[in-house]
C-alpha cells in the first residue's frame, strides 16, 4: 500500500467523510497526486461566492491542492482545482471560531481567485485546521528565490568581465 492510500482514508475518516464519498472521489484524487504524496486534510468545502453549485471535496496534501465537485443533481464528478502549492500564490485563509469555519483563498497560475468555505463541527477544530494551514502554507513552502537554481545567460564570478570604469588623466 503506497503512502497516498496509507493517509488518505484515515484523514477522511478524521473528516467524519462516509466511507463511500470517500472512495467515490479516490479515483479523481488518485489521477492527481503521487503514490508518495501523504495527506494532510481531506474536508467538505463549499463556495461562498456559489453557493447553489454543489458539493466540493478538498485534498490537501504535501505539494498539492485538489478540489472535486458532486454537481448536484446528476451527482457527477468533476475535478475543479488541481494544482501544485508553489503555484499557488496570494494564499489566505481566516480562522472564524463563532461560525466554526475558515475561509481559504489562494490565487491559482491562470490568475482565477479560488475561495473555499470549510465548515467545522467544534470551534476547536477551527485552530487545528488554521494550524494545518499554517504548516502547509507558511512553513513548508520555500519563497520563489530559493527555487531558482540558475539564470540562463548567469556566469559565474571569475568569468565576469571587470566593470569599466573611466580613467582619470592628470
Amino acid at each position: 500500500m503506497d503512502v497516498f492510500s496509507r493517509t488518505f482514508l484515515p484523514a477522511a475518516t478524521e473528516a467524519g467523510l462516509a466511507v463511500q464519498t470517500a472512495t467515490r472521489h479516490m479515483p479523481v484524487f488518485r489521477g492527481c497526486v503521487g503514490s508518495g504524496d501523504a495527506t494532510i486534510l481531506v474536508t467538505r468545502c463549499s463556495r461562498p461566492d456559489r453557493p447553489a453549485s454543489g458539493e466540493y471535496l478538498l485534498l490537501l496534501t504535501h505539494r498539492r491542492l485538489v478540489v472535486t465537485q458532486q454537481t448536484r443533481v446528476l451527482h457527477r464528478l468533476r475535478l475543479h482545482l488541481n494544482t501544485e502549492l508553489r503555484e499557488l500564490s496570494n494564499v489566505t485563509w481566516s480562522p472564524d471560531p463563532r461560525l466554526q469555519a475558515v475561509e481559504l483563498a489562494a490565487t491559482a497560475i491562470d490568475g482565477i481567485r479560488e475561495r473555499f468555505l470549510v465548515r467545522t463541527r467544534h470551534p476547536k477544530q477551527v485552530w487545528q485546521l488554521d494550524a494545518l494551514l499554517n504548516h502547509a502554507f507558511r512553513t513548508r513552502l520555500r519563497t520563489s528565490r530559493e527555487r531558482l537554481v540558475k539564470t540562463i545567460g548567469d556566469l559565474p564570478a571569475a568569468a565576469r568581465p571587470a566593470p569599466l570604469r573611466p580613467a582619470v588623466i592628470r
